[in-house]
């Protein structure tokens, strides 16, 4: 029996698990539109297809699954860029169906024409950069190969985005409806080293050493290592900083956290490993620019480092270890964890740390403070947060500096930073997506400048019945620019201010609720008589912008 390409792209898209798909329909893709019409696959319409892209992410980031989002030709599919770009950085499997002109109009110029033909937009080429795999099917002879290729990475342990570009033409033949069958449709996996003199050698670095700290990163997160690595951390007293993406891989409220690492953070972990450390175990964590300070030698010099990571390519990226072992982060710690309680046991070791972390300073008192002044209620709304919702609770964060300093994330609840490529516009409709996947207490925190970019899809939450928290801190400025004109340029501000409108009407004529925050009262009010679990409320939270984290961003 035969049936439409179209219908065919519907079946594979539940062969991958996909059940909700986020887009907007426009006349290139209608075809696919038609068959997603009495599937069990949920077609959620954005406002903007920049959001649609950004649902996907929330979801994919969210659920550990494949996510999907679908637009038009031509301005359709431009408009996804950002938000697969996003998907590329951070690593996840998000699979991109666009329309395109049909193929019998190819190089004649035709309406939203981006084949690449005849001077015209190439609209796979564009995506070619910022996709794991990326594909326009002219002819469906070679359709089976394509579906292949494209599962390979969606399924990949590094997945990444995957763009399939139809032309309507195309949607329309015949294929047999047999055609899945014979796919090797399934995941695949890292075979992890188990290797006795490997894990001798990482247990021996750790017991010779004095001070060791881990470093954790999103890639133990990913590798759901939440609960070997704080076994670890307490077995053997070490410490663990995270990375900003890897916030909460061990609670932050443990006698053990050190905190997260960077840039932008208070600086205690930074102190500490500096100070006493002589070993670092990197565990997933890509030792970026913002982890790293820069680059900073004083992070590195002078003591050893164990790296793990499931990507070949993060190991001894920019530095080099003792010992690098590729391998999935849960697997290596799980056998490890083996053989340091077969080592304990048989020689009576004393575990290497000492179990105590000195007194540090807090991110707003000491000389590592990075908030002297005029963000109280910044810091105390991150502390209701984490009193008030202590697990199953997301979080989903454009402005970073704030929660990487005043929340302290539990290993029951999950931080998205929005740290890949930085996009503003993103938290609102991530945390969206995200609620498709499982409803739960979710949070978007952003400044308003990022609020205006993004601020549409509310009425997609509302149009779903979608409960969401915005969080919005508003300055009335770009903070980030106005702080780096202060500091570097000296003070000759320019497109950094502007006037916001005012928020409890838009709230209003979305038909959600409102909240403004000027004192700590308020914060005790929101977080002791509003719904912040069934209902979408925009809470309004002002902001100095005046005043500066004391960090330097030196550029």
């Amino acid at each position: 029996m035969k049936i439409k390409v179209s219908e065919l792209i519907v079946r594979y898209l539940q062969r991958l698990g996909i059940d909700t798909i986020f887009g907007i329909p426009g006349a290139h893709i209608l075809p696919v539109y038609d068959a997603l019409y009495g599937s069990d696959i949920q077609a959620v319409l954005a406002k903007h297809e920049q959001g649609a892209a950004f649902m996907a992410v929330g979801y994919a980031k969210s659920s550990a699954k494949i996510s999907a989002c679908i637009a038009t030709a031509g301005p359709g599919a431009t408009n996804l860029i950002t938000g697969i770009a996003n998907a590329y950085a951070d690593k996840l499997p998000v699979l991109v169906i666009t329309g395109e002109a049909p193929t019998y109009l190819f190089g004649k110029g035709g309406l939203q024409e981006s084949s690449g033909e005849g001077g015209c937009l190439d609209q796979a080429g564009l995506f070619k950069h910022i996709t794991r795999y990326s594909k326009m099917v002219e002819r469906t002879d070679y359709l089976p190969q394509v579906l292949i290729q494209a599962a390979k990475a969606l399924l990949h342990p590094n997945p990444g985005p995957v763009l399939l570009s139809i032309p309507f033409n195309v949607q329309k033949e015949q294929v047999d409806e047999n055609l899945l069958d014979g796919l090797a449709i399934k995941p695949q996996t890292i075979p992890s080293p188990h290797d006795i003199g490997m894990l001798d050698r990482f247990c021996e670095l750790i017991f010779d050493a004095g001070q060791p700290v881990i470093v954790a990163g999103y890639g133990a997160i990913r590798s759901g290592a939440q609960s070997v690595m704080t076994e670890l951390s307490n077995l053997l007293h070490i410490p663990v900083a995270s990375s900003l993406k890897g916030k909460g891989v061990v609670s932050e409220q443990s006698e053990l956290s050190l905190g997260s690492l960077g840039v932008t953070s208070n600086g205690i972990a930074y102190q500490y490993i500096v100070e006493r450390s002589d070993l670092l175990i990197i565990l997933g964590a890509g030792f970026n620019e913002r982890t790293s300070y820069l680059w900073d030698q004083s992070l590195l010099g002078g003591r050893k480092i164990i790296q793990v990571d499931c990507d070949p390519h993060q190991l001894e990226k920019v530095f080099e270890a003792e010992l690098a072992v590729c391998g999935d982060i849960k697997q290596v710690i799980s056998a490890l964890l083996e053989r340091i309680r077969h080592r304990l046991d048989e020689e009576n070791h004393t575990p290497a740390g000492n179990g105590k972390i000195p007194h540090l300073p807090s991110a707003s008192n000491g000389d590592y403070a990075l908030f002297k002044s005029g963000f109280s209620l910044a810091e105390t709304l991150f502390e209701k947060l984490a009193l008030f919702f202590p697990e199953n609770t997301r979080v989903f964060d454009d402005n970073i500096i704030f929660a990487q300093n005043f929340y302290q994330v539990s290993s029951n609840n999950h931080y998205y930073p929005n740290s890949g490529i930085s996009s503003l516009g993103h938290a609102i409709p991530a945390a969206i997506g995200a609620q498709f996947n499982q409803q739960m207490p979710t949070f978007a925190i952003l400044g308003d400048g990022g609020f205006q970019m993004c601020c549409m899809e509310i009425m997609t939450a509302v149009n779903y019945d979608k409960p969401i928290n915005i969080v919005l801190f508003n300055n009335g400025t770009m903070g980030l620019i106005r702080k780096n004109q202060h500091q570097l340029y000296q003070q000759r501000f320019i497109n950094c201010d502007f006037n916001n409108p005012d928020y409890s009407h838009l709230a209003r004529s979305f038909a959600i609720n409102y909240k403004q925050v000027t004192t700590l009262d308020d914060l005790d009010e929101l977080f002791e008589e509003y719904d912040l679990k069934q209902a979408i409320n925009l809470i309004d939270i002002a902001i100095d912008k005046d005043a500066y984290p004391n960090y330097s961003s030196k550029r």
